[in-house]
This record gives structure tokens, C-alpha cells and sequence, in this order.
């Protein structure tokens, strides 16, 4: 299970994405794309994970 939060990543903003990692990589590169105008690669998000993960 896998959880990203976009506060975490320096927006001021509540949303919150978790599930299996698949889903929430796309998920928060949909968001963060359409929301804030970032569109960050899926290694990018994978790394965001495995450093909240502390691996």
C-alpha cells in the first residue's frame, strides 16, 4: 500500500492519493499535472515514494 500527499511535496493542498503503487503514481501525476502544472515522471514519483517509504 502506498500513500502520497501533496502537502509533503511543498503545495498548500489537502489532496491525498493512496493504494497500490501503480494507481497512485498515475494518479498523483494526473493531479499534480492538471492542479498545479507539474508533470513529473513516473521515476520522479517512484522516488518520491521510496524516500517516504525510507528506502
Amino acid at each position: 500500500m502506498a500513500k502520497l500527499k501533496c502537502n509533503d511535496y511543498g503545495f498548500e493542498c489537502d489532496f491525498t492519493v493512496e493504494g497500490e503503487m501503480e494507481d497512485v503514481i498515475d494518479k498523483f501525476r494526473v493531479h499534480t499535472d492538471d492542479e498545479h502544472g507539474i508533470d513529473y515522471s513516473k521515476e520522479a514519483v517512484m522516488q518520491f515514494l521510496l524516500r517516504k517509504q525510507g528506502l
